[in-house]
């Protein structure tokens, strides 16, 4: 799998006229490579891949990662950095022959490129800014990656069920959040794919609400919005549901909301542009008379990074593609009442699509 995508990158980039490309975004660089470190931050890297538009790649990192490199990598020439990146890439670059140096412009600082064209300019080394090389390759899964974000969308719903089964009144936000992180990681996911949502009653109008120490009251909505990383690979999904029995106006709105993913989800094959499927579903809600409390895009993309291409939302007029793993999920905010959202993450077909998620326990519908 990884030969075939270092393949699709060198005949790109020797479209481009492109000598190489210096990898830094770290779901770019496992992709790549199978090398797992992540960044602490976009200013500390574990390390960087040196893709030879000719020739064989290489991994530049410290002696931190100088093991787990080895473990994970195959086929990467592996060097170490002493005195940093750039004056090892000084000696490298002439060294392979490499005249234009492109980097992923969206995610190597703009300090760096300042630095590293300075450390460069004797060695007469040209540096080409590019955006969404890999982005693009990455958005169209294969049937091998699929199976692995399949396992990870099983394995958040069946802590979901654990965690969902214990939530009474008396309990917090950050309580339950914390349990289904902690259940997790029990189950043996690498964590969660994101920081995990619990909003309550009110919080739940907040599409990103952060758990707090809220109590949970008989009759409050219960918005759970969660995701792991399980072999790499990412999970997303919200359930919406009431702590006790469902009155008449949350049975009314979470129906509008359901159809509208119902409706989303019926919209999505080959083909078709992501605003359109946005549009199925958005103008459900819209006339629901809700339309000016849905203001976020349906969904996004899921792989190795929660999320990733394609965006399905108003702005987008890219066209699906098959193997496109992406979510959907439409929701209602109303911020003197509360929010639901409901999502699930379906694959591309060429003449619809496969939806990943088995389980809606919890859905008062």
């Amino acid at each position: 799998m990884i030969l075939e995508r270092l393949r699709r990158l060198r005949a790109s980039l020797r479209r481009r006229k492109i000598d190489a490309l210096l990898v830094t975004e770290p779901g770019n660089r496992r992709y790549l490579s199978g090398y797992s470190a992540g960044d602490h931050g976009i200013g500390e890297s574990s390390g960087v891949l040196l893709i030879p538009a000719s020739g064989d790649p290489y991994l530049l990192t410290d002696s931190r990662f100088k093991l787990q490199a080895d473990d994970e990598t195959s086929g990467f020439t592996i060097k170490l950095y002493r005195k940093g990146l750039f004056p090892l890439l000084k000696q490298l670059l002439p060294d392979l022959g490499i005249h234009r140096l492109a980097f992923e412009s969206h995610y190597f600082l703009h300090a760096s490129v300042e630095k590293l064209t300075g450390i460069l300019a004797k060695v007469v080394v040209e540096l080409v800014p590019t955006t969404g090389i890999i982005e693009r390759m990455r958005a169209v899964k294969s049937e091998e990656e699929i199976g692995l974000i399949k396992q990870s969308v099983l394995l958040n719903e069946r802590v979901f069920q654990l965690v969902y089964s214990t939530i009474e009144p008396g309990m917090t936000e950050i309580e339950i959040a914390l349990a289904l992180e902690l259940t997790m990681r029990e189950l043996g996911a690498e964590g969660a794919s994101f920081e995990t949502i619990v909003a309550f009653g009110t919080n739940a109008a907040r599409p990103h609400a952060v758990p707090t120490d809220r109590i949970l009251a008989s009759g409050d909505i219960v918005l759970v919005d969660m995701g792991l990383v399980l072999k790499g690979y990412c999970s997303d999904m919200t359930r919406t549901f009431i702590a006790g029995k469902p009155g008449d106006t949350y049975l009314e709105r979470v129906r509008v909301v359901r159809k509208a993913q119902l409706a989303g989800v019926e919209a999505i094959r080959a083909g078709v542009r992501c605003c359109d499927v946005d549009r199925a579903a958005r103008s459900i809600i819209e006339n629901a008379g809700y339309g000016r409390f849905f203001g976020h895009g349906l969904g996004h993309g899921v792989g190795l990074a929660v999320h990733e291409a394609p965006g399905v939302s108003p702005r987008v007029r890219k066209k699906l593609r098959t193997g496109m793993v992406v979510t959907v999920e439409p929701g209602i905010y109303l911020p003197e009442w509360g929010g639901i959202r409901l999502e699930n993450m379906v694959v591309v077909r060429e003449t619809g699509c496969e939806v990943l998620n088995e389980d809606f326990t919890g859905l008062d519908i």
